[in-house]
């Protein structure tokens, strides 16, 4: 009965998840974007984005950070809400514990789904960002989690922001809901 039990759980986990579904909206993007998730090369990471995902945490939170030619991030479950403080979006994470690195070979190309963290690389928590070109610069040192397969369309009409650190001014695109898929 136990091994049934554990066996079902095991099954259930969102960490078998393959990916996510992200039905994006806003003044710039509307659509759905679709990430296979690399449970091979971060399977921490992925854990994590897929329970937070299942437990919808990421439902409403906005892209708060968005550099036209370099890449859109969000998953701030904490400060991103759509409807809360803005100003505070990009501080903060979830309340799981951060991540160790799991720094791998794979390249920062455009549709690569990776971890946002602080300078500390054991930082990592919920948010994530989707390259809009290459990133050569950021190759082994932010964990790769994933690779956008549909929707690039959906993630290149995401609003931008302003100056260097791209904070989105106004209203930003939202992460409607985010959906594990298997």
């Amino acid at each position: 009965m136990y091994k049934l039990a554990a066996a079902f759980v095991l099954l259930a986990s969102p960490a078998l998840a393959t990916g996510l579904q992200i039905e994006i909206e806003g003044e710039g993007a509307n659509g759905t974007v679709t990430v296979d998730l690399f449970e091979d090369l971060a399977p921490k990471h992925v854990e994590q984005i897929s329970t937070l995902a299942a437990e919808g945490k990421y439902d409403g939170v906005v892209f708060h950070r968005v550099i036209d030619g370099f890449m859109a991030q969000t998953g701030d479950v904490e400060f991103g809400r759509i409807g809360g403080d803005m100003r505070r979006a990009g501080t903060g994470g979830s309340d799981r514990p951060d991540l160790p690195a799991e720094f791998s070979d794979f390249n920062y190309d455009r549709g690569v789904v990776g971890m946002a963290r602080a300078q500390d690389p054991d930082s990592a928590n919920s948010q994530f960002f989707i390259m809009f070109e290459p990133g050569p610069f950021l190759n082994g040192q932010y964990t790769v989690v994933g690779q956008v397969t549909d929707g690039m369309d959906v993630v290149d009409m995401i609003k931008r922001g302003d100056g260097p650190n791209g904070a989105v001014i106004g209203q930003p695109d939202v992460m409607k809901t985010v959906t594990v898929t298997e």
